[in-house]
């Protein structure tokens, strides 16, 4: 369960919209989406408001080839928002990576009306775009738990206070967990909507508080990373490696929908 309410929640993604008309014209902006802790009910007191930004290009952005959008702005507070062009956004669908994907769940989500339609037939069809690749959603999500597992000691960036007190980086062990309750669920084939939801909650919480020793917490995350790995390969060696074609021709049109329909907002048709 969140720490915040759903009201206190949607109250932060409004203020994230506000910031974000400041850079972009209402009209270029498809949603606004809450990436985070919040989305797997797993807040805290000191959890953050974090947001993706979708937007689109503009006619001069295509003309003179310009990069598509892929930035983060830091609010005052601290708080992100990733700003991102939904033609890179929509590619991003097919890498299956659980911090992208999980905005299409994201009960906390503002949606310009213009486009809402074509962003409905993505929410529509959310979890067969979650498992349109299922071979390379096991390998980015088994990647990002041998990233956690190097970074659970890595006191570069922003962990050295956490790993100077424990000696270890609670948030990356909580993360290394989290994923592997994920995947175990995922394999199973159970919805992406429920597997974004822990059932182990309260441990989580408690893991990513510190509460372990670090010889407790070192061995938790070997012994975490090694059932992964062993339960990965067995599912591999088995499972049929063919995409979704259906959710493909989905994508690529949700994205010529979405571009034609900027286009004409942007000349006044």
């Amino acid at each position: 369960m969140n720490y915040q309410s759903d009201e206190e929640i949607m109250d932060g993604v409004f203020k994230h919209f506000n910031d974000a008309v400041q850079y972009f014209p209402r009209d270029r902006i498809v949603c606004l989406a809450l990436q985070g802790s919040q989305n797997y009910g797993l807040s805290g007191e000191d959890s953050d408001i974090d947001t993706k930004l979708i937007v689109t290009p503009s006619f001069r952005d295509i003309a003179m080839n310009s990069q598509p959008v892929s930035t983060t702005h830091v609010r005052p507070n601290n708080e992100h928002i990733d700003f991102k062009d939904v033609r890179l956004y929509l590619q991003t669908f097919r890498k299956a990576n659980i911090n992208f994907m999980e905005i299409l769940f994201s009960p906390y989500t503002i949606v310009n009306p213009y486009y809402y339609n074509e962003w409905n037939r993505l929410v529509e069809a959310r979890e067969a775009i979650a498992r349109y690749d299922v071979v390379r959603a096991i390998h980015a999500m088994r990647g990002t738990m041998h990233t956690k597992y190097k970074l659970v000691t890595n006191a570069s960036d922003n962990r050295a206070e956490a790993i100077a007190k424990f000696g270890y980086a609670p948030k990356e062990l909580y993360i290394l967990k989290r994923t592997e309750e994920f995947i175990e669920r995922y394999i199973t084939g159970e919805p992406y909507a429920d597997c974004l939801v822990s059932k182990q909650a309260a441990r989580l919480k408690i893991i990513k508080s510190g509460h372990y020793d670090v010889n407790y917490a070192l061995r938790m995350a070997k012994e975490c990373l090694d059932r992964t790995n062993e339960l990965c390969d067995k599912f591999l060696e088995t499972y049929d490696k063919t995409v979704n074609q259906e959710v493909d021709a989905l994508l690529n049109d949700v994205q010529y929908n979405i571009m034609k329909l900027a286009m004409k907002k942007e000349f006044g048709e």
